[in-house]
């Protein structure tokens, strides 16, 4: 449920712009972005930091798309909520002095710190790919094909990539049991 809570923005965005156009989507995403954090609230749950990054940067990259009536600014809104995690796995531990995996996780997997390190930068250099990715799909495809790869693309190499370190991460977790 949690997973389908996180996705309902996006899928919302692909939705009406299936049936509308991309400015509909946008204000659909925004409107999705901010029900889900009054959602959260009023059940007296807390939003994460990053939740209220990704509000914040949807409200204005996709404000800007609305009052500029430019798609250019939503196309750039993943590229930099991407660069903004990346960024913040890699201040992570010299601000914290813990991998904010381990901090997350780490109460349900013991693992040697040189495994958190590694996962944290693999999370880190997905983060970046996936930024670099978005940015040349936007750039030389058509606002279709954008659209379609922020839907299945996007989600699928996530998928893919998560599949990929419970894999890798198993492995490690045996030899520290």
């Amino acid at each position: 449920m949690k997973l389908l809570f996180d996705l309902f923005p996006i899928i919302l965005f692909f939705a009406a712009y299936k049936l509308g156009d991309i400015y509909t989507a946008t204000l659909v995403a925004i409107a999705a972005t901010i029900g889900q954090i009054a959602w959260l609230m009023l059940r007296g749950r807390k939003v994460e930091p990053m939740q209220w990054m990704s509000l914040i940067i949807i409200v204005v990259f996709g404000g800007m798309t609305l009052f500029f009536r430019d798609e250019t600014f939503i196309k750039w809104k993943p590229t930099v909520l991407y660069g903004v995690f990346a960024l913040a796995l890699l201040l992570a531990k010299p601000l914290t002095g813990k991998h904010p995996l381990q901090a997350l996780m780490g109460s349900q997997m013991q693992l040697p710190e040189a495994v958190w390190a590694k996962v944290t930068y693999a999370w880190v250099a997905f983060f970046v790919f996936m930024a670099v990715l978005n940015q040349f799909v936007a750039h030389y495809y058509s606002l279709d094909t954008w659209v379609n790869f922020k839907m299945f693309g996007s989600l699928g190499l996530t998928f893919v990539f998560v599949m990929a370190q419970a894999l890798w991460l198993s492995r490690h977790i045996k030899d520290a049991g």
